[in-house]
């Protein structure tokens, strides 16, 4: 695997103001630049650092040459590395103090990594510290580590290894790693380690963290303002976990008439959680909504109430009679702990009102007593609703996809917040760069219906654009919420972007268009080639089920990434589901972006076979281009300089590794739309009339 040391700067601090993706991105600007003269000087830079973001939007080239004539009088100066980074630094300030400085967003999942100031919370560590010594004081490699000091950087040392943090993600969504894949050695050599964090990185994804800038080496670095916000966000999907009808059908409490279940269907967890909290402060007979988790709940008013509602029998007339709002937090507090609910957070927390473990606290509450109904006939209600598995499954794996290509919008349930076309504006400008007319759509809030149809016509319309199959398909099906529609132009979407990106690796220089057939040639040349004789006939052959083939083929692209010592004959269900579960885990390892279930792989979904095949392949061939671009790039710059130039060490791979996070490919496959190979056909009900919707 090329590239894992990472791009390495020789100042500390200079290191510590970027990540990894960013240094790779840098790093790779400069030795284009460098590439075409075989040096950068400072007459450069302007027209270089003009195009970067950040500033490209910001800062003019003229703009940016007055600032760089304030250091350098010669502009032909010759420029290093270290010297082009500081550059942008000074110009990231310069484009701050044009904009009157920066704002930062404290969203839980959706955290955003700036360059130029990064402040860890010493209560959200030690929060976090506690949780993990609670949840895994057990486990029987960790329990050697535990418990960790809230006050030292134990936290941040024992994340360097990787195995904490996939250990973490185990809890939270329990599953997600098969742990034999997991390097538990004492003492891991950089390979072993990079293995870790790649391996935790995808799976990240796979649960729905936002990982965008974060790098292999930020982890293994323990770079501690990104390590706190990957455990952030792993600690509120396991806290938020159950605030949905399909775990809690209590919840349908919430509302007064049936007919608006369809609202709680569509609420974030998080929303969900809110919705929850002002149910009972209105029996409570608070008069305030709270709508957030942080100025809200800052008197501690709100929680008095809530917690006298929950648990009566536990509550003190002084908490509601005290002035001091730190003393009434305490009193809170003391209440909570009388109900045996978990600390994550002090008085001072509540009366600065730090949102996460505001959300952290009241998600406790929530799961130790939450005083909803056990009314059976609503709790019935809520659970005959109709689930459809498979539907399910699309539904998981197309949100996932979406949010791990690194959208603005947050996708938390995809039927609900993709009828506005918004969100798949934003998705069609990902892969594929330039097709959307921004002037022509309109961003949420939107309040006038035909606005909404208005931005999923242009959808539609940028969808045959693409040769995309919508046979008498209009915006207002996606408006309307129609679900086989909408998973149907997804799965076309996510087919389009994986092909996309194969194609820009394999047959750049031709232009030629790849096909599933070329997939599977791939697939089955790339195993015969080790000298294996097992083969696929297609992306349906039941005998994949076994899960053996994919084995061999994540062996043959890298042969010390399967353990044959585990690996069971798949003949049985419980054999096939550990290796189904194996091969997602050793593919996450390796690099690739996926999101199937071992289900996927043991009931031989076609479309999600072909996805994981399609993300092997891409993983092979950007390995491949990575090497040869290493070796061109180090010859090209020897002949333009006369002198050797330091080694990309695989920057262009990180950098296709990074769109490999817009790859995703992997599972979202849907399991009911059909596959274009097979010119299968997709057929609906719309108002009333059977259409079909050729995939």
């Amino acid at each position: 695997m090329s590239g894992f040391v990472g791009v390495l700067v020789s100042d500390p601090w200079l290191q510590s103001q970027f990540t990894q993706v960013e240094l790779r991105s840098l790093k790779s600007r400069y030795l284009s630049t460098r590439r075409e003269t075989g040096h950068v000087t400072a007459g450069d830079l302007p027209s270089v650092m003009v195009k970067l973001k950040g500033l490209n939007e910001v800062l003019t080239e003229k703009e940016i040459s007055a600032v760089m004539d304030e250091s350098y009088s010669d502009y032909s100066h010759e420029i290093d590395f270290e010297t082009f980074l500081r550059v942008y630094l000074n110009l990231q300030q310069c484009a701050a103090a044009k904009l009157g400085g920066t704002k930062n967003s404290s969203s839980f999942l959706k955290a955003t990594t700036t360059t130029l100031l990064h402040t860890i919370d010493e209560s959200e560590k030690s929060s976090y510290v506690a949780h993990i010594n609670s949840y895994l004081r057990d486990d029987p490699f960790l329990k050697n580590y535990l418990p960790l000091d809230p006050a030292s950087n134990d936290l941040f040392n024992l994340a360097k290894d990787g195995v904490l943090l996939c250990k973490l993600i185990n809890v939270a969504v329990p599953g997600t790693i098969d742990e034999r894949a997991i390097n538990t050695k004492r003492v891991l050599n950089p390979w072993e380690r990079n293995e870790n964090h790649t391996l935790c990185l995808n799976s990240a994804k796979a649960i729905g963290c936002t990982v965008v800038n974060i790098g292999t080496q930020d982890l293994i670095e323990g770079r501690p303002h990104l390590v706190l916000g990957l455990i952030s966000q792993i600690i509120k999907i396991q806290l938020l976990a159950d605030l949905n009808l399909k775990k809690t059908p209590q919840l349908v409490e919430l509302v007064e008439d049936n007919k608006d279940v369809e609202e709680l269907l569509g609420l974030a967890p998080e929303k969900m959680l809110l919705k929850w909290m002002n149910f009972h402060l209105k029996k409570a007979g608070y008069k305030k909504t709270v709508m957030n988790f942080s100025s809200d709940v800052k008197d501690g008013e709100a929680y008095a109430y809530l917690l006298n509602v929950l648990a009566p029998e536990h509550c003190s007339p002084s908490t509601l009679d005290t002035k001091d709002p730190t003393e009434r937090a305490k009193l809170v507090l003391d209440h909570a702990e009388r109900m045996d609910c978990k600390r994550y957070l002090n008085p001072k927390d509540i009366v600065e009102g730090s949102p996460n473990l505001n959300l952290a606290f009241v998600a406790q509450i929530f799961h130790h007593r939450n005083g909803l109904s056990t009314d059976s006939k609503k709790i019935s209600f809520a659970e005959m609703m109709p689930d459809d598995i498979l539907v399910s499954r699309e539904e998981r794996a197309f949100r996932l996809w979406i949010n791990s290509l690194g959208i603005v919008t947050y996708v938390n349930n995809v039927f609900e917040d993709v009828r506005n076309g918004w969100v798949l504006l934003e998705v069609l400008d990902k892969v594929s760069p330039g097709s959307v007319i921004w002037k022509q759509a309109t961003k949420p809030p939107i309040k006038m219906p035909f606005r909404k149809v208005e931005n999923c016509n242009q959808v539609i319309r940028i969808g045959k654009q693409l040769k995309f199959s919508l046979v008498n398909v209009a915006g207002n099906d996606i408006v309307q919420g129609n679900k086989k529609l909408i998973l149907a132009f997804l799965w076309q979407l996510m087919r389009y972007n994986i092909l996309q990106l194969l194609k820009n690796l394999r047959y750049h220089s031709q232009g030629r268009e790849i096909t599933d057939a070329d997939i599977l040639i791939w697939a089955n040349k790339t195993v015969k080639s080790t000298g294996r004789t097992t083969q696929m006939e297609s992306f349906k052959d039941k005998s994949l089920s076994s899960g053996i083939f994919f084995l061999e083929l994540l062996s043959s692209v890298e042969p010390r990434v399967v353990n044959w010592n585990i690996v069971t004959k798949g003949e049985s269900e419980e054999e096939k589901r550990l290796n189904a579960t194996y091969i997602i885990s050793v593919a996450r390892k390796l690099g690739c972006s996926i999101f199937l279930l071992p289900e996927d792989i043991m009931e031989v979904n076609q479309k999600m076979i072909l996805t994981l095949t399609a993300s092997i392949m891409y993983w092979s061939l950007e390995r491949q281009r990575a090497e040869d671009s290493e070796q061109s790039s180090e010859i090209s710059v020897e002949d333009a300089s006369s002198q050797k130039a330091p080694s990309s060490d695989g920057e262009d791979s990180s950098i296709a590794a990074d769109s490999m996070s817009n790859l995703t490919v992997d599972d979202a496959a849907s399991d009911t739309s059909s596959i274009a190979a097979d010119s299968a056909t997709a057929s609906v009900e719309n108002e009333g009339q059977k259409e079909n919707i050729s995939i």
